[in-house]
């Protein structure tokens, strides 16, 4: 079965090790996630689950996936997600309605956590892009702004450069982030460092796609 879990990230906090060794967490609380649908390859082109997340009121939700919610048996979810494998095989052991908890993780696992970032509003490009300034003095004409567009020959800005925006907002993935304990009876899920978005946020824990063997 594809190794992943839907959760809500509650906040920061810092625990002691064993050794005395002070450590900054994230608290997810993570699952139970039920397993809306399997797809296979035959049928849908890929092999994947669709597993939900945190109950959802039926009336606010649109009359398809009030369907889709029936035909699995399962209650309607705020957060619905996809977890491929290319290993087909490991998709018979997987049952529709099946409940994916956070015992799926053990103390010292390592994983990728993706989720949406704070938004920042509008910026300028120091704050966005981490530009330098110019002198602050009252003779220099150069103080926060963008600086050169790049070649004047082809009278037009090129695509991708950096400007001021909108930011924040966006899917982040924090990779290789090491699990430092598990409460299976709480549903929580404690991640070392910080994982994206505000408290509250949802997020997406699935095993690290980096090697993290003898980190």
């Amino acid at each position: 079965m594809p190794k992943g879990i839907l959760g809500k990230k509650l906040g920061m906090t810092q625990i002691f090790t064993e050794t005395g060794v002070l450590l900054p967490v994230t608290v997810i609380e993570a699952g139970p996630c039920p397993v809306v649908q399997v797809k296979k390859e035959a049928t849908d082109g890929y092999n994947a689950i669709q597993i939900g997340f945190e109950e959802k009121p039926e009336k606010r939700i649109t009359r398809p996936l009030r369907g889709h919610y029936a035909k699995a048996g399962v209650k309607p979810r705020r957060l619905l997600r996809e977890l491929r494998t290319k290993n087909a095989a490991a998709l018979d052991e997987v049952n529709v309605g099946q409940e994916i908890t956070v015992d799926i993780f053990e103390s010292g696992d390592y994983v990728d956590v993706t989720g949406i970032s704070k938004g920042k509003g509008f910026a300028g490009v120091i704050k966005r892009w981490n530009f330098h300034r110019g002198p602050m003095g009252h003779g220099s004409m150069y103080h926060r702004r963008v600086g050169s567009l790049g070649a004047t020959g082809a009278s037009r800005v090129f695509k991708g450069r950096k400007l001021p925006g909108r930011m924040g907002g966006e899917q982040v993935t924090i990779q290789g982030l090491r699990v430092v304990r598990v409460d299976p009876e709480r549903n929580l899920l404690l991640v070392r460092g910080s994982v994206p978005g505000p408290n509250g946020g949802l997020v997406l824990v699935r095993p690290t796609i980096k090697n993290k063997k003898g980190a």
